[in-house]
């Protein structure tokens, strides 16, 4: 059992991680696909509600080896969880947010600053902005610490005469906080796009992440899921 804090030396081995992370949130998705498009089609509650039972379903059936604690954060899918690799095994925070949006959309992800342990530095009309992430990139409870991740999934959808019909998942693997250097070192150089909140309205802040951008420092951290076609999934590396 390795220290999450070793990782901060080995930001390698963290990638690892969350790469086979991802891995397991595709597979569970994947495996659910089908039953994922039927519930999108008739089910008539809000798509973000859809989305958020639909992962949840997704997740519990494929199962993970689980530590009985409570995790706190505003994400829809939160586990505490043991990760094992053929050399270490890791306690891992688990956060696995749901999106749904029109298919129009399907480029980005708005998240809440609660939903990223990365610290948002990016230009907001023209005006560098540093905005420090909700969670921890070491998840502390009960004299105990984890590695948080978190994950991404996004449900893109076509709507005609009240029926949605799913055309595709977006997964995505948001860095962790310790590979703030990698990927968001500055405000020039970031993953981000302008969030759909309004200051002046006293709204809290928020942020879209951009797929194209993250692709562009990792290929891997973004993998799409095409529902309904008979072309077999290619993991992207």
């Amino acid at each position: 059992m390795i220290d999450p804090n070793d990782l901060r030396l080995d930001l390698d081995r963290l990638e690892a991680i969350e790469k086979a992370t991802l891995r397991f949130v595709v597979q569970a998705l994947l495996d659910f696909q089908e039953e994922a498009a039927a519930i999108f089609r008739n089910e008539s509650d809000q798509p973000a509600d859809i989305a958020e039972d639909i992962t949840r379903e997704a997740l519990d059936r494929l199962g993970m080896p689980r530590i009985k604690i409570r995790l706190f954060g505003k994400v829809d899918y939160k586990v505490a969880r043991y990760c094992f690799h053929p050399e270490f095994a890791v306690r891992q925070a688990l956060f696995v947010d749901s999106k749904a949006e029109n298919v129009q959309g399907q480029t980005s992800a708005t998240i809440q600053i609660g939903q990223t342990s990365l610290e948002v530095r990016q230009v907001r009309s023209r005006t560098p902005v540093r905005v420090p992430g909700g969670l921890p990139p070491i998840y502390r409870q009960n004299n105990e610490e984890y590695l948080t991740t978190t994950v991404i999934v996004k449900f893109n959808y076509t709507e005609t005469n009240n029926q949605k019909e799913l055309v595709s998942i977006t997964l995505a693997a948001l860095p962790n906080g310790l590979l703030q250097e990698r990927y968001n070192p500055t405000e020039e150089d970031d993953i981000w796009l302008a969030g759909r909140d309004a200051p002046t309205l006293g709204e809290n802040f928020r942020v879209r992440v951009s797929f194209r951008k993250l692709q562009q420092k990792a290929r891997w951290r973004v993998q799409t899921i095409h529902v309904g076609t008979p072309q077999p999934f290619v993991w992207v590396e």
